[in-house]
Order: structure tokens, then C-alpha cells, then sequence
């Protein structure tokens, strides 16, 4: 990674260990991001470390998700949020304000700086220049405490770009093109970089779409330069003070390196349900759309709104369609307003709704059964829209605006004219929206209503595991598998013994009883175990319900770290053929695991049914303490 972005700004933040590839580090951590679906937990647990105020430059906690109050408990958990932030030392952004990512890069994001959220789409930061990472919450906890965040040194995969992109083509269609030819487990263990003169052609609303997706393709980050596109994106957000210009050297060495030629790429549609199962729009136009929306945190910015509002000026969406509008923040809808956007949005027949994430995790706009939904979404996981046997494709603005008149999906290099947006020299804003901790922290009560619930405690690990195999489960299981969202689910997310009753429920609706009826118990799955978000209760949850160890072909990074941080042992087939002789039922013991682990032993032997197979435990030592203390609160805990 010589002379890469990348290795710059972690050599600036590198507390403990040195830049090997695949060896642990610890990096310095100046800002944090919290969102109210995982951040009750990131609070609740930073209160269990006895900790005053937030030892980091920056903390902001964002209400985006959970806005939907159809009754007390996402209120309570509101005024929850707002109280430790007040007390803690913590920004916080209210509901209606926007998505985390949207509002953090417009109004907090800075050149240079490390940000680590309790989000997988954190890595949106990276648009700006900064190396931005989504973690379970348990980790921002440790982070806004000041303690370092330990990853494993990523290697670099350098993304040279030429060109610029043609009429009705954007970066969403960049980083569908490279989820379909790389797929979504290609990025794991590694930071995309991009470079090369294509670059300055990439405007924000490209880049900051691109970082987005970059975790869904399973990066640790993704880094574009600071440059001038960045300054004038900081000085529109009336930040230029906060500019520093940022590129890797001329010489710079990556590890890997794909070429793009940005006149090539097409639009393109992530069909159901993967984001890599992608193919080119002009492929599809015999599917038939009866919803498609605009915004969440991968297209909700102004020029994403902007373009879809002059596509469809003056005409009217098709009958079918129902036509809707998730604006990224209110700054960007105050904006859109302005510019004459949401009037022509309005009057084509869309639906304008708040500023939050909603639909995109299940929070209302589920679509109606049979239907196709066209979403400029970052995931299209089954069920994750709230509709169990839903068909949900994704695209870019333009695509939508298309597709939303047609009522079919539409290649937008059909239309005519591909319109030009005139950009605010500043964009309206307003820093009261935000609420600011309070300057006498002894004098909050942290508020808590009852739906909150003490947070679990957790056994050190036993000598050895013995259970069953509860469930066998295939390949790219997502986190909204193991632990559904949406409105049924996430208004228990302060509430473990509640929200564990959900776990698995997509598969198997009788999963938490099963559970709790054979006590310790273990999961077999396929490869990609875990991806998609970084919601640490698909770790926490199957804890409580006596989930002991996972043995998968492969598993993603975030879920991973999750699963050790709550003393679930994450162990990989050594033989990928072994997954084919396990069935569910089957006895499964791990003897010797806590001795194995103390000895720092890699291969560790599990007996099934009375056959012997290996699996591998690939942990660092600080990993291996972790999981012999029971998580990580309770080697905190330990000192």
C-alpha cells in the first residue's frame, strides 16, 4: 500500500501494531456517528464504562431510522438518545434532520479525519477523503471512550479512473457494475482507493453514492482524494475552513488494481435479492415496476433529486406506480425546495416523505404483494422491505425517474434531453436543527422508558461447548436474515429479551423457541455469513438465546468482529465439504474450546454426530481474550 491515501491517514492515526497486511492494528478514532437503531445499545453500553463525557473530537448521534412512532417506545427511546447525549458530550441530530450519512458529510465530515459508526454505510465518509468505517456499536462505545479500534490491515484495491460518464449515467451504476463483476464478498479485508484523471469528473453525489455501496461489496472503506471537488463542496456547505487537500503519490503501489473507463459503463439494475445480481437496464424492460423511490443514504442527495425532478417535469408517472421521495436531509429538501425540485416532483404525481432512512430499512413503503419495487436503495435483501416475498431491484436516479413514467424498467438513455442542474453557491442550512450537549452534564438525568432493559450479562467462556445444530442456513445469509428491521421489530431494539424473539423468524418462525428449549446451540452457513449491515443485535440476540459458536464457509467482516465482541466463537469450515454432511439436529461438541483458544491454537477440531471435521479460528490475541472473558464489556470490565 506504499504511497496510497489510504496508507497515509492510517500511518496519522496508527496507535498499535504496524501496516502488515491481515495483521491487527489499532487506529485513532477523532469522530463517531451513532444512529438511533443500534445507537440505544452503543449507549447503554458506553454508560456501563463508568465514563463522563466522550473522550473523541467529535460525536454526533443521529434519530434516522426509527421515525415511524405508531406508539411510546421509539418516542421513549428518543428522549433516551437526547438525555446521554447531553450528558455524554454528544451532538445530537432529531429526527427529521436526515440520514446519519447524508448530514455528516454536509455539515461534520473532514479531510483526513477517521470516523467509525455503529452503520455499515459509515463508509459514505470516504467521499470526502476520510477514512470512514461502519463497526457493531460496542466498538463506537470503546471509540467515543478513546480507546483504539483494531482491524486487520486491509490491503488496497486501486480503482484508476479515465473519462466521464455519458447522458443519464451516474456512480450508482459505477458501483452496481463492479458489485456484478467482482461480487459482494470481493472487497473483504480491503480499502477500494479511487484515482487517475476520471476522478475530477466524479462529482459528490457520485462519490459519496459509490463510498456508500463500497461495504456492500464487503470493503473496509473507501477513500476518494480530496480535491477540488471537495473544496467546493465544503465551501457550498459554508465549511471551506475545513478543506485539505489529500491524494495518494504519483508512484503509489496498490495491492490490486481494476481500470474504468467511465464512457463505458451503462446504466445498470441490481435485480432481487443481492446487490450483486446485477444487469444492464437496457436487459429488463419487460419488468414491470408498481414502486419506485428516490433517496436513503445511497441517493438522497441534491443532485439525485434534481435530476429526477427535471426528467419528469411536465409529465405524469404511470397509473401504476406508486412514485415516492426520501429526501437524504432537510437541508437537502430545504434545498430542492428552493431550487423549484419538490414542486416538480409534486406535480409528476410523487409522494414526498420526511428525511430519514424509512423504506430502506423497513420502515414503512413496503410493497405490495407480487409487485416489483424499483428503489435507488443499497440493499435488496429479501424481506428487508417489509414485505416477505418481495421482488426489490436497484437503480440509479435516472433509471427511477425513467422507470417511474414507464411503469416498466426503463433505460434512461431513451429520454431525449438529459437535463443540466444549476447548483446554490451555498447551500441553506440551519446549525439550530441540531441539538448541542449540555454544558452541565451532572445536572441530566439519562431518561429512560420501559421499553429500555438492563443490558445482558454474559458467562466467560466453559472448557468446552457441546448443543445442536439449530439451523443450516446457505450462502449470503445478510444481518437482516439473522435479525430482522423494520416497524414490527426495531421499536425492541433496547430490549434484548424482546427483540430475540425475531431472530431467524424469516426461515424459521420457531427459532427463538427451539433455542431456549436446548440452551447452547450452534448455526451452520454458507459463505458471506453476515453480510449487509453492521447491527450488532444479530450477534447479541442469538447470545442471549444460547447461540455459542458459528461455523461458516466464510463470514463478513463487521458480523464477525460482532460475534466475538458478545463471546460467539466464529470458526471456517477447513474443508468447505464438510458444510455438506452437517444437518440440523445433529450434536455438535467442541472439546478442549476454552484451552484451545489459550493456546492460541488456529485449527480447531469439532466432533459432530461423533465425526471429527477441522474448522479454522482466524483471530488475533486480543481476539482470543475477548472470547475466553464472554465479549468484550466484560474484559472492559476486567480491566
Amino acid at each position: 500500500m506504499k504511497g496510497t491515501l489510504a496508507e497515509k491517514i492510517l500511518k496519522e492515526h496508527l496507535l498499535e501494531g504496524r501496516l502488515i497486511p491481515g495483521k491487527e492494528i489499532g487506529i485513532r478514532i477523532d469522530q463517531s456517528l451513532t444512529q438511533d437503531a443500534t445507537g440505544t445499545m452503543v449507549y447503554l453500553e458506553f454508560e456501563s464504562l463508568n465514563m463522563k463525557r466522550v473522550n473523541i473530537e467529535l460525536a454526533v448521534s443521529y434519530i434516522d431510522h426509527n421515525i415511524i412512532q405508531t406508539d411510546y417506545r421509539n418516542a421513549d427511546d428518543h428522549r433516551f438518545l437526547q438525555s446521554a447525549a447531553a450528558k455524554y458530550g454528544v451532538i445530537l441530530s432529531s429526527a427529521g434532520n436526515g440520514v446519519s450519512h447524508h448530514v455528516h458529510r454536509q455539515r461534520f465530515g473532514i479531510p483526513g479525519k477517521t470516523l467509525l459508526g455503529s452503520d455499515s454505510h459509515t463508509t459514505t465518509g470516504g467521499c470526502l477523503g476520510m477514512l470512514a468505517m461502519g463497526s457493531g456499536g460496542i466498538e463506537v462505545a470503546m471509540a467515543m471512550a478513546g480507546k483504539p479500534y483494531y482491524i486487520n490491515t486491509p490491503t488496497i484495491w486501486g480503482i484508476s479512473v479515465e473519462g466521464e460518464f455519458q447522458p443519464f449515467v451516474s456512480g450508482k451504476d459505477l458501483i452496481l457494475k463492479l458489485l456484478g463483476d467482482y461480487t459482494a464478498k470481493s472487497g473483504i479485508g480491503k480499502i477500494m482507493e479511487f484515482y487517475g484523471p476520471g476522478v475530477k469528473n466524479m462529482d459528490m453525489a457520485a462519490r459519496a453514492t459509490i463510498a456508500n455501496m463500497a461495504v456492500d461489496m464487503g470493503f473496509t472503506a473507501c477513500i476518494f482524494p480530496s480535491d477540488e471537488i471537495t473544496r467546493d463542496y465544503l465551501k457550498k456547505n459554508d465549511r471551506p475552513g475545513d478543506f485539505r487537500r489529500l491524494a495518494a503519490r504519483k508512484n503509489a503501489v496498490y495491492d490490486e488494481i481494476t481500470e474504468i473507463k467511465l464512457n463505458d459503463i451503462e446504466p445498470m439494475v441490481a435485480c432481487p435479492s443481492n446487490p450483486d445480481n446485477v444487469k444492464p437496464a437496457r436487459e429488463l424492460g419487460g419488468v414491470e415496476v408498481h414502486q419506485v423511490i428516490v433517496g436513503s443514504s445511497t441517493n438522497g442527495d441534491f443532485r439525485d433529486f434534481m435530476i429526477v425532478a427535471k426528467m419528469v417535469e411536465g409529465s405524469m408517472k404511470h397509473s401504476q406506480v406508486s412514485f415516492e421521495i426520501n429526501p437524504g436531509s432537510r437541508e437537502t429538501l430545504d434545498n430542492v425546495l428552493a431550487a423549484g425540485g419538490i414542486k416538480l416532483l409534486v406535480e409528476a404525481g410523487a409522494r414526498v416523505h420526511e428525511p430519514g432512512c424509512l423504506g430502506c430499512i423497513g420502515m414503512g413503503q413496503a410493497p405490495a404483494t407480487g409487485t416489483n419495487s424499483l428503489r435507488t436503495f443499497p440493499r435488496n435483501f429479501k424481506g428487508r422491505s417489509g414485505t416477505k416475498e418481495d421482488a426489490v431491484y436497484l437503480c440509479s436516479p435516472e433509471t427511477a425517474a425513467a422507470s417511474a413514467l414507464t411503469g416498466r424498467i426503463t433505460d434512461p438513455r431513451s429520454m431525449k434531453n438529459y437535463p443540466s442542474i444549476a447548483y446554490p453557491r451555498k447551500y441553506a442550512y440551519n446549525m439550530a436543527w441540531f441539538i448541542q450537549p449540555s454544558a452541565n452534564p451532572d445536572s441530566v438525568e439519562i431518561i429512560k422508558g420501559p421499553n429500555i432493559k438492563p443490558f445482558p450479562q454474559f458467562n466467560a467462556l466453559e472448557a468446552d461447548i457441546e448443543g445442536k445444530v439449530l439451523l443450516k442456513v446457505g450462502d449470503n445469509v445478510s444481518t437482516d436474515i439473522i435479525m430482522p428491521a423494520g416497524n414490527r421489530v426495531l421499536p425492541y431494539r433496547s430490549n434484548i429479551p424482546a427483540i430475540s424473539e425475531f431472530v431467524f423468524d424469516i426461515v424459521d418462525e420457531n427459532f427463538a423457541k427451539r433455542a431456549k428449549e436446548l440452551g447452547n446451540v450452534v448455526i451452520i452457513g454458507g459463505e458471506n455469513y453476515g453480510q449487509g449491515s453492521s447491527r450488532e443485535h444479530a450477534a447479541l440476540a442469538p447470545r442471549y438465546l444460547g447461540v455459542r459458536a458459528k461455523i461458516v464457509k466464510s463470514i463478513a467482516r463487521i458480523h464477525k468482529s460482532n460475534l466475538i465482541n458478545y463471546g460467539i466463537i466464529p470458526l471456517i469450515f477447513k474443508n468447505k465439504s464438510d458444510y455438506d454432511s452437517i444437518m440440523q439436529e445433529n450434536t455438535i461438541r467442541i472439546p478442549g474450546i476454552r484451552k484451545l483458544i489459550e493456546q492460541g491454537k488456529t485449527e480447531i477440531p469439532v466432533e459432530i454426530n461423533g465425526k471429527r471435521i477441522l474448522t479454522l479460528l482466524d483471530v488475533s490475541n486480543r481476539h482470543r481474550k475477548i472470547l475466553l472473558a464472554g465479549g468484550m464489556l466484560n474484559m472492559a470490565r476486567q480491566g
